[in-house]
């Protein structure tokens, strides 16, 4: 019998009667002679109320307390889903993440998966039971309770599609599928029908919401085919597999926008071997995550270093970097707060020319500054200011005709 994964969002389980018509969901899934295992997030906005509980108590709370705390959101939705399938005829078990031995690094509230022990769940499988997993946490070697960080029901349910060898892993959220930009800025922005696991990776990294980066990195790893629907109709959403020829006959498959960004620019640091080591040394052990990076030689003795980081991790970048400015000998650090990315994706940029004019020539035409801009083989990045995050957005989308199926653009 093959194996699905379906994982069930927040707002697919934030009452009752949604968590019976997620509950139908798998015993449909099973009576089609599939062997059923389901992830569950935290019920509607219960995590954010458990951290302003929390901080009400504690501002500066102890992180492992954290996890112990905001783990049990997601061991409330397993619990009651089991009980809905019980009472809907079709039997079912739930566990949490250290239940089936989902074993994580010690980084509390941003723990990393190490392995997955799938023989539980293979055992209560063949048993006939639909298995339900609590998403977004895991135990670490002291066992300890830890959770993934944002998306991690989503990293959870890959994680086990890929530890399972499962045929699919079904993605239920409250939108149709992954969208060619942010609907709620551009209004003409259509479903897409299939998306690289490549385009998807660069899309969440650069602020796309509907999938996080680790489940994709888990899904191209391991083979994975990834299903993202709407858990309230039967619309076939949005499949993230491997790389086609086809895509490439799309130049851009999506935009984005980052608004909660900043910029750290170090000017005039020294320019000898092993000051970039060291200032990303820094951050990476204050746990800051960077997201481009751009140096340029001013002279044989100086160089200019500046990167992007979100706005919540940007105290702790300003502190790693006041840590050793002296050692860099740099001449003067400056900080933009107002600032935000706006991207081009697409592995058709590859192989078709004129990308970068058809993007620039959009937003100049929309009177709309570049602070800097960043490549990659199949990305275009472009620092603006953030009061003009969203025209700039809406400028790129019209110029890539984001708001038509790939077949009917002439950007093709």
């Amino acid at each position: 019998m093959a194996i699905i994964v379906q994982k069930f969002g927040g707002t697919s389980v934030a009452n009752a009667e949604k968590i019976q018509r997620a509950a139908g969901r798998a015993i449909r899934a099973a009576e089609s002679g599939n062997q059923v295992v389901v992830v569950a997030s935290a019920r509607g906005k219960q995590t954010d109320q458990l951290i302003a509980d929390a901080l009400e108590l504690n501002p500066n709370p102890p992180k492992r307390e954290m996890d112990q705390l905001i783990s049990t959101g997601e061991q409330q939705s397993v619990s009651l889903m089991a009980m809905a399938i019980h009472a809907m005829g079709h039997d079912a078990i739930s566990f949490t993440g250290g239940q089936i031995r989902m074993m994580t690094d010690s980084v509390h509230t941003k723990a990393h998966i190490v392995s997955i022990d799938a023989e539980r769940i293979h055992r209560q499988l063949e048993r006939g039971r639909i298995v339900i997993v609590a998403g977004f946490q895991g135990i670490d070697e002291d066992e300890n309770i830890t959770t993934l960080g944002r998306g991690g029901s989503d990293t959870t349910a890959v994680a086990l599609a890929a530890a399972l060898k499962a045929k699919e892993c079904e993605i239920y959220t409250d939108v149709d599928g992954i969208y060619t930009t942010d609907p709620r800025i551009f209004e003409g922005a259509v479903k897409l029908d299939k998306i690289s696991y490549d385009e998807m990776l660069e899309l969440a990294s650069l602020g796309a919401g509907v999938m996080h980066i680790r489940a994709v990195g888990f899904g191209k790893k391991y083979d994975v085919d990834i299903h993202v629907r709407n858990s309230g109709n039967e619309t076939k959403g949005t499949l993230i597999t491997h790389e086609v020829p086809q895509m490439e006959g799309v130049v851009v498959s999506g935009a984005t926008v980052q608004k909660d960004m900043a910029k750290i620019s170090l000017v005039g640091v020294d320019n000898v071997p092993g000051n970039a080591a060291n200032v990303f040394s820094h951050l990476a052990a204050a746990k800051v995550v960077v997201n481009d990076i751009i140096q340029t030689e001013v002279s044989d003795q100086k160089a200019n270093l500046s990167f992007m980081v979100a706005i919540s991790d940007l105290e702790s970048a300003k502190s790693a970097v006041s840590e050793i400015e002296d050692d860099l000998n740099c001449e003067s650090v400056f900080v933009r707060d107002d600032i935000a990315m706006v991207s081009a994706v697409g592995v058709g940029m590859r192989t078709h020319y004129g990308v970068a004019e058809t993007m620039f020539s959009a937003l100049a035409k929309a009177k709309i500054n570049i602070d800097s801009i960043t490549t990659s083989e199949i990305r275009i990045s472009c620092a603006v200011d953030k009061d003009q995050a969203e025209e700039a957005l809406r400028a790129v989308c019209v110029a890539f005709e984001l708001d038509k199926p790939a077949a009917e653009r002439t950007q093709t």
